[in-house]
């Protein structure tokens, strides 16, 4: 018997893999796929992806996600009411409005081959590396997209050659995927959604627009920008060519906007996602506050065109499962990543090792780029295990630095507490599957981590974004969130205060002693 149901679909383009999910009602997937696409790597420090790939990768995950769901007697087909998109954020696309072909690979959030055009921004602009603060709410760092921008613009010939004759586009990768899953050559819709726009440093925070005085000051010409459109609305259909067409799209949050979406963070709630980085997100409700601790000020969502904005506080953390990666790909000490959780609960401690990942320098909140990573405390009687543990506490660590700083800058009335006066972190993505990451998360905060039952969030907000707009779901539906809480598994601290205060106090000295490395000769 088929199985006549609302479904809403989830493109969730993420840094090393894509994949397609889809939602029943009640917000439970009844079909999924995911794939990985290549890393490019042509220089150290140097990140990038193939969009034609990723534009591949998303065909590839939707025929599959479909095929599973309809041979488990659900008609898709003819239920699928809507999609949304979550994608990784400042991976920056610069393409051919003629042709539809890419001028220059994408050049990924954690490239960091923009450093010398900072350099000399920061010089050259009366504010240096604080100089768009108040506009766009973040300093000037290789993170963001519109100095990758700049740089296309500088040393790629096809692309000053397109802006020269009016037939370059820009965007992040939501940009590129939603031109193209509407048309592409054939009148594809060209915009982005205000969370992402907020990570290109270009755009006004208040205003929700890009700012005027942001591309004079970088020579960034304003007719090679997309539309900002909110994260909740029908933004266009999906063209002829696809498996899908005619359906709406009409949700777009960036990927860790729609974790925090799909955590249901309200106001003074904060969640941290651990993928390939760490992101850590508070929500500051409609005011937006300026960070005095490293932190970048950011949209939470606007959940409609005429919908109130919500405001963020963010740290971001470059290098968190990545990190892991290392011990897997180049040193070997773990054949997978889910080994990692078996060889560091071999030992309790890491015997007084400390690792650093500063492998293309730290993000927040200590934004030094000359940073480079440092494994300090090793004795002879230093194994593998302590090793792999050290690795699993530096994630621990740097969103503790995030955490204290939130506290600082939002304050006591910037935070929500539960009855026993304590501040929850939300968490989601892959590694929280390990409940080691997530114990030794929650002894050195000294607060609770929540774990939902459904660690894939980032998906499940964009979900949530696109069915509110096709009045699938109401906002009270996603922000009720107490059936769910009953699935959540909470870790609570069990390391005593002094023990945390000596290992933080040790942890900060070995971020310090990763500083003023990047010009170490080869």
């Amino acid at each position: 018997m088929v199985k006549d149901e609302v479904f809403i679909g989830s493109i969730d383009q993420g840094t090393t893999s894509t994949r397609f999910i889809i939602y029943d009602k009640n917000a439970q997937s009844i079909g999924s796929h995911q794939v990985e696409f290549t890393q490019f790597c042509p220089q150290a420090g140097w990140v990038e992806h193939d969009p034609v790939e990723i534009l591949e990768s998303v065909k590839m995950c939707i025929s599959k996600a479909f095929d599973k769901a309809t041979a488990d007697g659900y008609n898709v087909d003819s239920g699928l009411k809507a999609i949304g998109i979550t994608n990784q954020r400042e991976t920056t696309v610069v393409w051919s409005k003629s042709t539809g072909v890419p001028l220059y690979n994408a050049i990924v959030w954690m490239d960091v081959r923009t450093t010398s055009i900072c350099r000399r921004l920061e010089t050259e602009l009366s504010g240096g590396k604080t100089h768009f603060l108040e506009s766009c709410g973040l300093p000037i760092s290789t993170y963001f997209s519109a100095l990758k921008l700049l740089w296309l613009l500088e040393n790629v010939n096809a692309v000053k050659e397109a802006v020269k004759k009016g037939d370059a586009l820009f965007g992040t990768i939501d940009s590129w995927l939603i031109w193209n899953l509407t048309g592409g050559v054939n009148n594809g819709l060209h915009v982005t959604d205000v969370s992402n726009a907020s990570r290109t440093m270009l755009m006004n925070l208040k205003k929700l627009d890009w700012d005027q005085s942001t591309l004079d000051a970088l020579k960034i010409p304003k007719n090679i920008l997309p539309k900002i459109v909110s994260n909740a609305e029908v933004i266009g259909h999906v063209a002829k060519g696809w498996l899908i067409p005619g359906v709406p799209i009409s949700g777009c949050l960036g990927d860790q906007h729609a974790a925090m979406l799909g955590q249901s963070c309200k106001k003074g709630e904060a969640k941290s996602t651990y993928g390939t980085g760490a992101f850590i997100l508070l929500n500051t409700g409609e005011e937006v506050i300026k960070s005095n601790h490293g932190l970048l000020t950011t949209l939470a969502f606007k959940l409609g065109k005429d919908a109130p904005t919500n405001y963020a506080l963010e740290g971001s953390i470059a290098i968190a499962g990545a990190a892991v990666q290392w011990l897997r790909d180049s040193l070997g000490i773990i054949s997978s990543a889910s080994e990692i959780e078996e060889l560091a609960a071999k030992v309790n401690t890491t015997g007084g090792v400390y690792f650093v990942p500063a492998f293309n320098g730290l993000f927040a909140p200590w934004w030094r780029d000359d940073a480079r990573g440092v494994l300090i405390g090793i004795t002879r009687f230093t194994n593998k295990s302590h090793i792999a543990r050290a690795v699993l506490e530096s994630m621990c660590f740097q969103v503790k630095d995030v955490l204290d700083s939130m506290h600082k800058d939002a304050g006591e009335k910037g935070e929500t507490k539960n009855a026993k006066g304590q501040f929850l972190l939300r968490v989601d993505g892959g590694a929280t599957v390990n409940n080691t990451l997530m114990q030794i998360q929650a002894d050195l905060l000294g607060n609770p981590v929540v774990r939902p039952a459904d660690i894939e969030t980032t998906a499940l907000g964009a979900a949530y974004a696109a069915g509110l707009a096709v009045g699938v779901w109401t906002e009270e539906e996603i922000f009720s969130n107490g059936e769910r809480m009953k699935k959540d598994t909470t870790f609570n601290p069990i390391l005593n205060d002094e023990l945390r205060e000596k290992k933080v106090a040790s942890w900060c000295k070995a971020v310090g002693k990763s500083f003023d490395l990047a010009d170490l000769s080869l």
